[in-house]
């Protein structure tokens, strides 16, 4: 791994030598890879358009960070910003410099990368997506269209992970084997879920029977290795220890607080999605509307920027967690039931005024 190591931090240097005049725009490619735009941007978005591929974008998003939460705990990947720090391979502690920016110092294990395993697998639900409404086409004229659509989008979803894994390595949060990984594994949850149509109607119960099973093995297997004298929280010391800024240090980056915010989620989509005012709503005559599709749209993306103004306090772990927990429940609800509800009701008194 030393070997593996040293040449990705090589990789960092010329990267952040190299490419530095494009500092902005990696850095901005890094915000796009963030897991949490999944829930305030993609899932607003594709849900008032396609209910069921929103609905799957939340359950990929779910199972893909969790499945990283628990490989990173089997990996035990070590971040570049700190192992370049504490690696012996370096004679006479010359140890490479590496720059370090505001949102280099995540506290968890590196391996795989979970902005690269969530990009690659919301943007793989996206296009494929996309895709499924052009191979219906039949005639030779539509047949050429879908194939340039099909070259088109999958270009744009490769040239999407690149850049998304390029910036994490030039912030020297990700070794390039870690992000390369990642990607992969993305995808592979993702085409796990094209096959898995259960979800779709998945009831409240069902939702609380994942949302438990994910929590408790979670739970119980950093328990377990906890009893084993494994500290499956061992990275978040290093980050505090060698991360150049202190005020870079983030509790949401923490391993709890990843697996915390997804169960969050996954609960305000059952319980959104099973509730009287979606059905009232999302299932009535107005949920064929463009216009009532685009008021959805519109409001749900404002209102998730006003969550986003909210700032959970940090100075207690448990407490931080629980409000996480709510916050990330009320996204996806107010997307799917509440603000759906008020638009529909809005539209149809309306429509009473004008009859």
């Amino acid at each position: 791994m030393d070997l593996l190591h040293s040449n990705g931090v090589l990789i960092i240097q010329h990267l952040q030598r190299d490419y530095r005049a494009y500092q902005d725009f990696l850095n901005f490619m890094s915000h796009v890879g963030d897991p949490r735009n999944i829930f305030s941007i993609y899932f607003p978005l594709w849900f008032q358009l396609n209910q069921v591929v929103g609905t799957k974008m939340i359950w990929v998003a779910v199972i893909g960070d969790w499945f990283n939460l628990i490989f990173k705990w089997i990996l035990f990947g070590h971040r570049p910003y700190w192992w370049v720090q504490e690696t012996m391979i370096y004679p006479n502690q010359s140890s490479p410099c590496l720059e370090q920016f505001p949102i280099t110092c995540e506290t968890g294990p590196g391996s795989p990368s979970g902005h690269a395993m969530g990009s690659s697998c919301v943007w793989y639900v996206m296009v494929t997506a996309a895709l499924s409404y052009t191979v219906r086409w039949k005639d030779k004229s539509a047949v050429t269209l879908h194939r340039l659509t099909w070259s088109f989008l999958w270009s744009i979803f490769w040239i999407i992970q690149i850049s998304v894994c390029i910036s994490r390595v030039f912030i020297a949060t990700h070794f390039p084997h870690q992000v390369i990984l990642g990607v992969f594994a993305g995808i592979l949850v993702a085409e796990a879920f094209e096959h898995t149509p259960a979800i779709q109607t998945a009831s409240l119960r069902m939702y609380i029977k994942t949302n438990l099973f994910l929590f408790i093995f979670a739970l119980g297997f950093y328990l377990v290795l906890k009893l084993l004298d494994i500290d499956l929280l061992w990275s978040v010391p290093k980050a505090k220890k060698w991360c150049a800024n202190p005020e870079w240090i983030n509790i949401d980056t923490t391993p709890f607080a990843g697996l915390v915010r997804n169960l969050g989620a996954l609960f305000g989509l059952g319980l959104g999605i099973n509730s009287e005012m979606f059905i009232t709503s999302c299932k009535g005559k107005n949920s064929c509307k463009i216009s009532f599709r685009i008021l959805c749209i519109a409001a749900s993306l404002a209102t998730l920027q006003l969550y986003n103004l909210f700032k959970i306090p940090t100075h207690t772990e448990y407490l931080f967690y629980i409000l996480s927990f709510c916050k990330s429940a009320a996204m996806p609800l107010t997307v799917v039931a509440l603000v759906p509800y008020c638009v529909h009701s809005l539209m149809r008194t309306t429509e009473k005024k004008l009859n």
